[in-house]
């Protein structure tokens, strides 16, 4: 794992554990000023629906989630993503004559879709106010690895892709903002398991045997 990996992890542990010292009773306090004024305590929205910005130790990603919560802290999550993937090994080159980057000896790029199923479980319910909800999660599912040949070029070589198949999940961490429960913005942290036994070639005489990785994204979308 990179060095600046780690500084992300740790930073975002700190900050969720510095808002953990908020105490009980003021949570409490806050809850009972609410129904003081006639506003209620926190709404569980029972679905939620919304996009993921994905950024990751190989590329950037798109994902769409859906989620139903059972109660206020245990979540029903189901995940469907579309992420680019590169062999750590991957070199790019300026090229002076065309101007553009290139890598040599690559083979073939990947496109993968994981299609997830799993739950979250939110973290500190009764020490945090409701405007941080930090949570972990872990899902699991099917997944494909789209190959395209590295030598055509992007649009013109999905003709000639091949699909694989394999299982692949991932564990994390993150958090909710905001005490609006139907306006969903967040934030995690995930480590993708994808692994495929037979390896597909990525370089020359080169096979990547694992698609998973480090990814950050950013959450946003509705409940209701």
């Amino acid at each position: 794992m990179k060095k600046s990996h780690y500084i992300i992890i740790l930073s975002f542990i700190a900050v969720a554990f510095s808002f953990a010292q908020h105490k009980k009773t003021d949570t409490m306090m806050l809850r009972q000023g609410n129904l003081l004024f006639g506003k209620p305590q926190s709404y569980l929205v029972k679905n939620s629906w919304g996009m993921d910005l994905i950024i990751s130790t190989n590329g950037f990603g798109l994902g769409n989630f859906y989620g139903y919560n059972f109660s206020d802290e245990f979540t029903g999550k189901v995940n469907l993503s579309i992420a680019e993937s590169k062999d750590e090994r991957e070199m790019e080159v300026y090229n002076p004559y065309t101007g553009a980057l290139f890598t040599p000896n690559k083979v073939n790029r990947f496109i993968v879709f994981p299609l997830l199923f799993g739950a979250e479980y939110r973290l500190f319910k009764d020490e945090i106010v409701d405007n941080f909800r930090p949570y972990v999660s872990a899902m699991a599912g099917p997944t494909l690895i789209f190959s395209t040949p590295y030598e055509i070029e992007f649009f013109e070589s999905l003709k000639y892709g091949r699909s694989h198949y394999t299982v692949g999940g991932y564990v994390g961490f993150g958090a909710f903002f905001g005490s609006e429960q139907k306006n969903i913005l967040g934030v995690n942290i995930r480590y993708y398991f994808i692994p495929y036994k037979s390896g597909i070639e990525s370089l020359q005489f080169v096979k990547k045997k694992d698609f998973g990785g480090f990814s950050i994204s950013l959450s946003f979308g509705t409940g209701w």
